[in-house]
């Protein structure tokens, strides 16, 4: 194949922002391919050589990707510069330079998809004295015998930022419908969910059909995508969604941890798919003391902890152990204790669709509590005042709130999907509007005044999971300090974009723009009607989303949480309808 036809389908997908479109060209490309052709146009449509949870990147800064193109094209250095100064976009100056050599390329050779992907494993595996001389070499290679769009595309991959605006629920949209199976959607996306590999689940779905994807089950050593909460403003409200009676759980603030458990061997991911491991090897030392079994995958927070007074800690703490060096130190500076609430797999058996209190059990039978590993602590309620008791309980205890979980028969571990089985509920309910929000910046805007060399305000979003995009929320410059304004430009690094990102909406301008990726905590006074932002656009009145008035940042950064975990339309939506007192608009919404 060559890697032309993958280079238009991406210009094509790059021209049209709808999602229906997206799929529609996805799916006519894929029909076309070999299965593990499919596989790998799958992860680079990402910007990607491996799922998700593979920890090796090409790991080439931009302007180690500016010299190979220099040198590919042999135009003047300066020039080149100037170029990606005025652009901003590596991929257009790649194409604009590939159109300009000073002479054409003679001995170039048409760039196939197999040598695209050779040459991109060898930038990733390139390691010691001379790895960045090796990693500029091999992409000057292909910038060499690129055409001006493949040579867009080759840099956009190299970088992670494709513009593309294809998400992992496009790419599973454009699965079944190409392979015949649009019934079937919601079977390709458990797969998906359970292996947290798209290339895997598109190789087995050409090869094997639907019952190929079947046969994709949970696998030690193979993160599960999490499964998220709902979130309700009164203890009576989910007592009555859950049927009467739930199980409660205190609600840790800590970092939420997988652990995979194979025999001696325990891996520990986070709700990123990153591999934590070597960030708790404490953690890991309680899992293959505490853990009776042979094979398992277990689900906790990691909480910090006073181990003079057994107090729970803010978040922020563990945070710190969420460095390169000194992990030594950190554990002793910064120890955690893991609460374990939920259970994936025991030995060679899937729980993941056996009740909530089956797997509990499960769980309970194959773990010893020690001082640093226990349950979540848990009650089974069914009367409003013994799940408020709870509730009072777990503040009381350093909690920041209670996890209402199902115990009905059908309260399956609904991998990679928020749904009402179970509800989250924090002591901010209780007031009119002082839930927080975990939104992405997706802009900002330069400081004025006291903020001037910094960042002024940030543009930030929600994420649509219906139609695959983000939307703009809020303009936040509120409850920054110093430290985190300094902080700023680093965090965002990497993640700059020349034009906002074909896969945000939005009405509002900035000064600069950024592809989704940092995700911070926010509160705010109040969700109101916006004929500015696109929050929840389309389930409003025509021409209205929705703003959050008087944002201010928390202090928390959610580095733990991917750009597609921030709070959800659909969250907004019911968070809209649930504020104690809403402002009047001169227009009722329709849900």
């Amino acid at each position: 194949m060559l890697y032309s036809e993958l280079a238009s389908t991406y210009d094509r997908l790059e021209s049209t922002s709808s999602r229906l479109e997206m799929t529609s060209i996805l799916a006519e490309f894929y029909r076309n391919l070999e299965p593990s052709e499919l596989r790998q146009v799958v992860y680079l449509t990402q910007g990607k050589l491996n799922p998700d949870y593979v920890t090796e990147k090409m790991g080439m800064a931009d302007k180690m990707i500016l010299k190979a193109v220099i040198d590919a094209s042999r135009l003047q250095d300066r020039y080149v510069n100037d170029l990606w100064m005025k652009e901003g976009d590596l991929g257009s100056v790649a194409e604009r330079v590939a159109s300009e050599r000073v002479q054409t390329n003679l001995f170039s050779q048409p760039l196939t998809l197999q040598r695209v992907v050779e040459n991109l494993r060898g930038i990733e595996s390139a390691e010691g004295r001379n790895s960045q001389t090796k990693k500029i070499r091999l992409l000057t290679s292909l910038l060499h015998d690129a055409s001006p769009l493949e040579a867009r595309y080759l840099c956009r991959t190299v970088t992670g930022r494709m513009r593309v605006g294809a998400a992992s629920m496009t790419i599973l949209d454009a699965l079944a419908s190409a392979f015949g199976v649009k019934e079937d959607r919601e079977d390709v996306e458990r797969a998906f969910n359970v292996s947290s590999d798209i290339g895997f689940v598109a190789e087995r779905l050409a090869k094997d059909g639907i019952e190929g994807v079947h046969g994709i089950e949970v696998q030690v050593g193979r993160p599960v995508r999490s499964m998220l909460a709902e979130r309700l403003p009164s203890m009576e409200e989910i007592l009555e969604k859950l049927g009467g009676g739930c199980a409660l759980e205190y609600k840790y603030d800590g970092i939420r941890v997988q652990a995979h458990i194979d025999n001696d061997k325990v891996t520990l991911y986070s709700r990123r798919l990153e591999d934590l491991t070597a960030n708790f090897p404490d953690v890991v030392e309680s899992l293959r003391e505490a853990f009776s079994g042979q094979e398992a995958i277990l689900e906790g927070e990691c909480v910090p902890v006073d181990l003079k007074t057994g107090k729970l800690l803010p978040f922020q703490e563990v945070a710190h152990r969420r460095r390169k060096f000194g992990m030594e130190e950190a554990v002793k500076e910064y120890p955690v204790r893991l609460f374990l609430f939920d259970c994936l797999k025991i030995d060679s058996e899937d729980l993941t669709l056996r009740p909530f209190l089956e797997r509990r059990k499960a769980m309970e039978s194959k773990i010893k509590v020690t001082d640093s590993l226990m349950f979540s602590h848990m009650q089974v309620v069914d009367e409003l005042s013994q799940a408020e008791l709870f509730f009072e309980n777990a503040l009381a205890a350093g909690c920041e709130g209670i996890m209402a979980k199902s115990i009905a028969e059908g309260s399956i571990y609904r991998t990679g999907n928020r749904g009402f089985l179970w509800i989250k509920y924090k002591k901010d309910y209780r007031g009119d509007l002082n839930d927080s929000f975990d939104l992405v910046v997706v802009g900002a805007y330069t400081g004025k005044g006291k903020r001037k060399g910094v960042y002024g305000a940030l543009l930030m979003a929600i994420y649509d999971t219906e139609a695959g995009v983000f939307q703009t929320l809020c303009k936040l410059g509120s409850g920054f300090d110093d430290a985190f304004l300094a902080e700023l430009p680093g965090m965002l690094e990497g993640h700059q974009s020349p034009s906002p990102p074909s896969h945000l909406r939005t009405r509002m301008e900035a000064d600069h723009w950024f592809e989704p990726a940092v995700v911070l905590e926010v509160m705010g006074a109040e969700i109101s009607l916006s004929p500015t932002h696109t929050a929840a656009e389309g389930l409003l009145p025509e021409g209205s989303g929705l703003a959050l008035r008087f944002p201010r940042f928390t202090g928390k950064v959610r580095d733990d949480k991917t750009a597609e975990q921030a709070t959800t339309a659909n969250e907004l939506i019911s968070m809209y309808r649930s504020q104690a007192t809403m402002v009047d608009e001169g227009s009722s919404a329709k849900f």
